[in-house]
């Protein structure tokens, strides 16, 4: 017999009580420095496109490839943006997490 309703809601409502927990796996710290650096890494990838992108930007405004320019604006514009995410990605899951946490 399939259960009813009220059990299904029941169900839904049950808490399990799992949280996140500092130090609960060892190795933590080596993860935080593994995505720490890996961060890092892109930051400065970002920081290389970001200073091609605006070589080409300006080489194609200077010779009068548009084609080069519109190229070199996109890319400046993805690095930015690439840079505003890698550098708020800590915030950003720091904000939703704690959004999440409050949802009951």
């Amino acid at each position: 017999m399939p259960p009813s309703l009220a059990d299904r809601v029941v169900y839904l409502a049950y808490d399990p009580g799992v949280a996140p927990k500092e130090g609960g796996l060892p190795g933590l710290s080596v993860l935080k420095n593994v995505v720490s650096s890996i961060n890092l890494f892109g930051i400065v990838a970002v920081v290389g496109a970001l200073a091609v992108s605006l070589g080409v930007w300006a080489w194609g405004h200077h010779t009068g490839g548009h084609q080069a320019e519109a190229n070199g604006k996109k890319g400046a514009v993805v690095a930015a943006g690439a840079a505003l995410g890698l550098g708020a990605a800590n915030g950003i899951v720091a904000f939703f997490s704690a959004l999440g946490s409050q949802v009951h």
